[in-house]
């Protein structure tokens, strides 16, 4: 059984009258169809505030986040309003009831993160991946994003990425050995995020479809850190790893906002050497992670 997206996920799509919305809804709404073989609507349609009652390209647009789930019973939310205004998008999705927000959109300032991050830990009944993230996807049942469908092949591991690029590159190496996904889930790499690898460590334990999980992470910060001491405790399944970032100089972002090392804390090799300690196998490279799931599997029996 998959994670967050499921044969029951309805989803739309805020600010879906964009250049990027209707683009990825088109690719999300030909997965579904093409790569699932699915013939019911899993994108019912989208919200862009003074558009309601219109269409694009098939898909109904209303005027608000609560309109659209009257309408269509949609229970999930894929975002992808600039970044001024999706902090107050978000917060609509969550107040009307959305289940799942997926938020794609890059550059959202901190603070705005900051007063979302306050009221969804008000309200557990709604969960946010991202933003700045790729998305979602359970291969075979639907896909919530921006990543490339083709690559990803139904299976047994779990995937969590902080990384949109290292996702597929996971994704692609977990299809060629053959284990492929459960579902494959980018957390973003901003410094304040909506779910944690903590977070989604947790489902996948819990999860009877997921046999072996993969986390993706990188400098800065300590959420790796804090990962392995939680599949200590908790995570029996096996587990492999790859750390982002080994040759950044301290001090210099590389490419994620929270992607930075300061004060002597948040390096790779300090990940790294605290994941290995609690028995998880860590790639030596990006070309490693399929590998090092597949060593994972077999040290575990």
């Amino acid at each position: 059984m998959p994670i967050l997206v499921t044969p029951e996920t309805r989803f739309i799509t805020q600010g879906i009258t964009g250049r990027a919305g209707l683009f990825h809804s088109q690719k999300c709404r030909e997965y579904a169809a093409d790569e699932c073989g699915r013939s019911e609507p899993v994108l019912v349609g989208g919200v862009t505030p003074g558009k309601g009652g219109s269409d694009v390209d098939g898909f109904p647009v209303f005027d608000s986040v609560r309109q659209a789930m009257d309408e269509t019973g949609a229970n999930t939310s894929m975002v992808f309003v600039p970044p001024p205004f999706c902090a107050d998008a978000i917060l609509e999705a969550a107040d009307a009831g959305i289940e799942l927000i997926v938020a794609i959109t890059e550059g959202i300032p901190v603070t705005d993160m900051v007063l979302v991050k306050r009221v969804l830990d008000d309200n557990p009944r709604c969960r946010l991946i991202g933003p700045n993230c790729p998305g979602v996807i359970t291969p075979g049942v639907a896909k919530i994003g921006i990543m490339p469908g083709y690559i990803h092949t139904p299976g047994t591991v779990g995937l969590i990425s902080k990384s949109g690029t290292l996702t597929y590159e996971a994704a692609w190496q977990l299809g060629n050995v053959g284990l492929g996904q459960s579902t494959a889930i980018g957390i973003g790499g901003d410094p304040i995020i909506g779910t944690t690898f903590i977070d989604l460590l947790e489902l996948f334990e819990n999860d009877p479809g997921t046999d072996a999980i993969l986390m993706i992470g990188e400098i800065g910060g300590d959420a790796e850190i804090r990962a392995a001491e939680y599949i200590k405790d908790h995570v029996t399944k096996p587990t492999a790893a790859f750390i982002a970032g080994k040759t950044a100089p301290p001090g210099k972002r590389m490419g994620h906002a929270g992607a930075i090392i300061s004060g002597g804390s948040g390096t790779a090799a300090e990940k790294i050497e605290a994941l290995q300690a609690v028995g998880v196998e860590v790639a030596e490279s990006p070309a490693d992670m399929g590998s090092a799931v597949q060593r994972a599997v077999e040290r575990r029996g």
